[in-house]
């Protein structure tokens, strides 16, 4: 794997806002979807993933410059070889033996050397994943309330199919583990933020799902049977006689239903009366009749001018 500093065209002296600045003006000219069916661009950017994936986090680019991990973000085998008598200077070197004889202590080195063969899967263990990668997605109400699936494209140009759970409220995150960018430990996570459209006759409100019906001056009067719109589909319920605008029916169970569990909001109709939008003759001379049958109910009301 080439030098990260040489794939994403910085110097090793580069501060970490010129390592994120060359990262996002790389990623943004080679993304997949700029590029659809290239794979020479595919490979290219992969590489710019992994490479900031190294520099782009302060702790592992220190680790690399230090020469402790490789471009390829794997350690790399360090052995340290040590003397009786300590490291070069007077004295130093081999040093002496038990017996005054120039000799070295074998126990130094297979002792360090079977030490950092047992320490190995702790040092891995303690390696930092790749960066998490976040996206934002909408998805229509009636999508969000019942379940539904969204693809979206990874940076290394994989489509990814994400299952929206149902009953999944606006602004909740998704976490798809493993889907994020490169380290030396793993890919980080993708976290995906779902936005979830308006609906023209549903609103939600907890698990409840609120909806406003228009009803006839006739149904009202009568009563009758009509279908009422659910998110599952239409219903058919009874309107009383003599329903005032304002009347609030519930549709037990007709809410928000979430997955794995018995548990479900209710959908709640609020009706409202409506006139029609052009005058009805027969309907004014009716109601006028009606009017005059009805007589004064009112009391006279006397002021004192005095």
């Amino acid at each position: 794997m080439r030098d990260p500093y040489n794939v994403l065209s910085v110097a090793r002296d580069a501060s970490d806002g010129e390592v994120k600045k060359a990262y996002h003006r790389l990623a943004k000219e080679l993304h997949p979807d700029l590029n659809p069916d290239d794979t020479v661009v595919a490979e290219r950017f992969k590489e710019v993933s992994a490479a900031y994936s190294l520099l782009g986090d302060p702790a592992t680019r220190k680790r690399f410059d230090n020469g402790e991990i490789g471009a390829d973000g794997q350690e790399k085998a360090r052995y340290s070889y040590e003397y009786a008598g300590g490291r070069g200077g007077p004295g130093g070197g081999f040093g002496r033996g038990p017996n005054g004889g120039a000799g070295f202590n074998a126990d130094d080195i297979f002792g360090e050397f079977f030490s950092n063969m047992r320490g190995g899967r702790a040092g891995q263990a303690r390696q930092q994943k790749g960066p998490d990668r976040s996206y934002k997605i909408t998805v229509e109400f009636l999508d969000a309330a019942k379940g539904s699936t969204r693809r979206i494209t990874l940076p290394d140009g994989r489509m990814l199919d994400i299952r929206i759970p149902a009953g999944i409220e606006d602004g909740k995150q998704i976490r798809l583990r493993g889907q994020g960018d490169p380290g030396p430990a793993g890919a980080g996570d993708a976290l995906v933020e779902v936005s979830v459209h308006g609906h023209q006759q549903f609103r939600r409100e907890g698990m409840d799902v609120h909806l406003d019906l228009p009803l006839q001056l006739a149904d009202a009067v009568l009563g009758a049977r009509i279908e009422v719109p659910t998110i599952r589909g239409s219903v058919s319920i009874t309107i009383p006689k003599g329903t005032n605008s304002g009347k609030v029916l519930r549709l037990k169970g007709k809410g928000i239903k979430l997955p794995k569990t018995e548990q479900a909001g209710n959908q709640y109709v609020h009706l409202q009366v409506t006139l029609p939008e052009q005058p009805d003759p027969e309907l004014t001379a009716l109601l006028e009749e009606w009017a005059k049958g009805q007589g004064d109910t009112g009391d006279d009301v006397e002021t004192d001018d005095d």
